[in-house]
């Protein structure tokens, strides 16, 4: 178990939460985090690229000219790969990236890696009210007072995400935010620093802690 500082909202310091997840054990943690940010970075793969080979190519049906007697090399197709124009080596073709993992295992890498960025989260407490209308000026100041700074990522985790705090995010270019039931392995490790609400550090325990 992890004790954290809880701010409000002018950054001063009100109180401490408990962060405790069903983590992997020490030996395999690195693993099985590593696990499941490849398989998140696979999946996201479109997998549609996809070059022509010589037999795809438009035209080169006609040998470009005879075989002997010319002084060049002998050809058989305008569209030989060895062409500029022609087909591609083993070049891509449309694939499924996806790869597999046990819900269990997904499950445990999450709350691993949520786990591991303890020293980086900052919890906070309810916000929404500040936010009677969208104001991007405000939220950055908040981040700030937090000890966030311009420089770093930010991932901002609430339990549900209001228009207004959306609205007021959505211009903060190194701010993401995401719901609870939304976390990912992938948006936990490449942020500077993690804020939540007490309800959202409920909420994650909630859905994840089982």
């Amino acid at each position: 178990m992890v004790n954290c500082v809880v701010r409000n909202w002018q950054g001063e310091e009100v109180g401490q939460a408990s962060l405790d997840l069903n983590v992997a054990k020490e030996e395999t943690a690195a693993h099985i985090v590593h696990r499941a940010l490849v398989r998140q970075m696979a999946n996201a793969r479109q997998g549609t690229a996809s070059s022509k080979t010589r037999a795809e190519v438009r035209g080169g049906g006609r040998k470009p000219w005879r075989q002997k007697g010319t002084g060049r090399a002998r050809a058989g197709s305008i569209r030989s790969p060895l062409w500029r124009g022609g087909g591609v080596i083993f070049g891509p073709k449309p694939r499924d990236y996806n790869l597999k993992m046990n819900r269990k295992e997904r499950r445990l890498a999450l709350r691993t890696a949520f786990q591991s960025r303890s020293e980086d989260l900052v919890v906070v407490e309810e916000f929404a009210e500040e936010f009677p209308r969208p104001k991007t000026q405000d939220l950055a100041a908040a981040l700030k007072r937090w000890g966030v700074e311009s420089e770093q990522k930010a991932l901002l985790i609430l339990p549900e995400l209001p228009d207004n705090i959306y609205l007021s995010a959505r211009n903060l270019e190194r701010l993401k935010v995401i719901t609870a039931t939304n976390l990912n392995v992938y948006d936990l490790l490449h942020a500077d620093t993690i804020i939540t609400t007490a309800a959202g550090l409920t909420k994650i325990h909630e859905v994840y802690n089982d």
